[in-house]
């Protein structure tokens, strides 16, 4: 069990963020990531079809022999993680709650923002969870749904993208909130240009805070890996290979090698 991967998927490109700090935190573990790269961005679905598609990352992962599941989506991890979690044999872990605890320990007024998907903000996961752990915190929410293809199109500074988070970020600045999570995986690869405009408001990014709940949940269970080699790193994608390649690549500031391409409806009859 020890020997197994570590399973993390997401709708496109944004997941990377989560796959870089576990890398970070878990330099020994292998790591299979899968980027829906054919259905992005699963923020505008209908909370059914997330699910369905969250269903079928996560047996596909599951196939390859995961010993957990990392749920690198927000909008997934806001809908379908009950879900996963009673049909996995394994433990699933998901994005929001993580970063809800690490914006409770950095804001000073009392008052967080939070941007994701439509789907994600419909779903009012993170105020639901914010307010679970502590009532008394003020909440304003903006869905921002152009963000991710302003990500996968690999436009994170400049002019348009700058234009971007003015229009959808302008009454938050107003809002009095000093802590504004990022609530979509997407999100931290545009941070410079958001926290250019958000000067003076803490941006939270969940992706660290994922990367301890793993590994506390791998010493928990003794099924951490304890070999000294490095882990490797394996990449699927169900469209555009050379194109997740290229941003992947870049943010990840290292080369992608291992990236195949899938077809989750071909797999489900396998």
């Amino acid at each position: 069990m020890k020997q197994k991967p570590i399973g993390i998927f997401d709708s496109g490109v944004g997941g990377l963020t989560v796959l870089k700090e576990i890398s970070k935190i878990l330099p020994n573990e292998d790591l299979i990531y899968l980027g829906d790269t054919a259905r992005v961005p699963y923020g505008i679905r209908s909370a059914e079809t997330v699910i369905k598609y969250s269903i079928e990352c996560a047996n596909f992962l599951f196939k390859k022999g995961v010993k957990v599941l990392v749920v690198a989506c927000n909008t997934s991890s806001s809908v379908s993680l009950q879900a996963l979690k009673e049909r996995l044999p394994i433990s699933v872990i998901g994005v929001i709650e993580p970063g809800v605890k690490a914006a409770l320990k950095v804001t000073k007024n009392g008052k967080i923002g939070i941007i994701g998907t439509e789907a994600t903000i419909m779903s009012e996961a993170y105020p639901k969870k914010i307010k679970e752990m502590k009532p008394d915190i003020q909440v304003v929410s903006k869905a921002c749904p152009l963000f991710v293809p302003l990500v996968e199109e690999g436009i994170l500074e400049g002019i348009i993208a700058e234009l971007i988070v003015e229009r959808y970020l302008k009454e938050l600045k107003k809002s009095g909130i000093d802590t504004l999570i990022l609530g979509c995986t997407h999100y931290p690869l545009l941070k410079k240009t958001i926290q250019k405009y958000m000067d003076g408001i803490q941006l939270v990014d969940s992706a660290e805070e994922v990367s301890r709940e793993v590994k506390e949940l791998l010493y928990n269970q003794g099924i951490i890996n304890d070999k000294k080699d490095s882990g490797t790193k394996t990449f699927y994608v169900t469209d555009s290979p050379d194109r997740f390649r290229k941003i992947g690549e870049i943010f990840l500031n290292c080369k992608i090698e291992n990236i195949f391409k899938v077809s989750l409806e071909e797999e489900k009859t396998k």
